[in-house]
């Protein structure tokens, strides 16, 4: 694919928007309260929003940062000042500690919605929210020392879009830091109380696409520095091995973790979700460091997108290029489940909601357990009987 893709959430959320909301929660409870129920437009009982379970040993806690970039304007809007970031540490916790943390705010949810003009936006927003992703707030943290994994999303996803993902991370002994660009994603709501739009969503920065990756990899560097400080700017930093650091992305944000790769060295692993890589990969290459190009088969099968395949002649360290059948661009993230939850039936050919999360989270912990914990994966080594969906490619 050589245009930017931006994830189909409109045509998703479309079939969910019609749909009454059941038991409208309070104030309070769209904060930290239980999952909102979610009525199937067929039937009057309620479904709750719920993420799939993570998989790991861990208990999850949940943390909000609030990150400010003082040597750097913004670079969308220069008139606001410094660039500020929201950052969700999703991390490893002890059990029964902390309460239910809520999925993202009412205001998030609603700007993302109405980001196509769909109606009933208002009511959805705020089951939205309260989606139970299995992360409790303020929750101790587990003891020990582990690996600390980056996530940037695709250009108009909110981070809480790879909850799922960042979740079944930290269950498995990861600190995750899931990242919001500002101005990239239709809300991001500050402690101040302020929801910050998209600016660059539908109308693309002088430079283009890969103006939007050199960005995202300034703003990863960023979040690294903040937390791997002498006096760093998480009460929990001490949670983080800063010699174990991995980062992966969705779309734009795949194509941002090769660009910070290819700038910070301290960043050792890195993944692509199914992101075309508009900032190439070095002639150089990463020096040797590994990287996985993992995507939907219809998109980046070989031939299906040049920039994959000439980052692959470019990795020079390990590397596997993976794809999956019936996967679309958004299968990696959070948006096909919450809209299965709905009610809505699935299409027949692509691939289920759950089974795309299933699939991702498994070869990510595989890979990042390879290369940040040391510990063998032969699910990477070569197709699986248990995941037929998944090719090894071999340009």
């Amino acid at each position: 694919m050589t245009t930017l893709r931006r994830t189909a959430v409109a045509a998703v959320l479309a079939l969910v928007l019609p749909l009454p909301i059941a038991g409208a929660a309070t104030a309070a409870s769209a904060v930290t309260g239980p999952a909102t129920a979610i009525a199937a437009a067929s039937s009057p009982a309620p479904v709750s929003a719920e993420l799939p379970r993570p998989t790991g040993p861990f208990a999850v806690g949940l943390d909000t940062l609030h990150l400010v970039d003082a040597d750097r304007p913004d670079p969308w809007v220069p008139a606001a000042g410094p660039r500020q970031l929201m950052v969700s540490m999703v991390y490893p916790a002890r059990p029964g500690s902390g309460g239910p943390a809520a999925y993202m705010t009412t205001a998030e949810a609603l700007a993302w919605l109405q980001q196509d003009n769909i109606p009933n936006a208002t009511g959805l927003a705020q089951a939205v929210s309260v989606t139970r992703s299995w992360a409790r707030a303020d929750a101790r943290p587990a003891p020990g020392r582990f690996p600390l994994v980056l996530l940037s999303p695709g250009l108009t996803m909110p981070r809480a879009t790879l909850t799922s993902v960042a979740v079944d991370l930290a269950s498995r002994g990861y600190v995750v830091a899931l990242v919001d660009h500002t101005y990239e994603a239709p809300g991001i709501t500050f402690p101040d109380g302020r929801t910050l739009g998209c600016v660059i969503c539908d109308r693309p920065p002088a430079g283009g696409p890969a103006a939007v990756a050199s960005s995202r990899a300034k703003d990863l560097s960023f979040v690294i520095d903040q937390l791997t400080d002498r006096h760093p700017a998480w009460r929990y930093a001490r949670l983080i091995d800063p010699q174990r650091i991995g980062l992966a992305g969705h779309s734009i944000g795949g194509d941002g973790a090769a660009a910070t790769m290819a700038a910070d060295d301290r960043v050792r692993a890195g993944v692509d979700l199914d992101g075309t890589l508009f900032a190439p990969i070095p002639a150089t290459g990463l020096d040797g460091r590994p990287f996985l190009l993992l995507g939907a088969q219809a998109d980046e099968s070989p031939g299906q997108d040049p920039s994959w395949s000439q980052g692959w002649t470019r990795l020079d360290g390990w590397k596997r290029w993976l794809t999956i059948a019936g996967a679309n661009h958004s299968s990696a993230t959070d948006v096909p489940l919450l809209a299965s939850q709905a009610g809505i039936p699935e299409p027949p050919e692509p691939l289920s909601p759950s089974r795309g999360l299933e699939l991702t989270r498994e070869y990510l912990g595989a890979f990042f357990d390879l290369q940040l914990k040391g510990i063998p994966q032969p699910l990477l080594d070569g197709p699986s009987p248990a995941n037929p969906e998944v090719t090894f490619q071999r340009p």
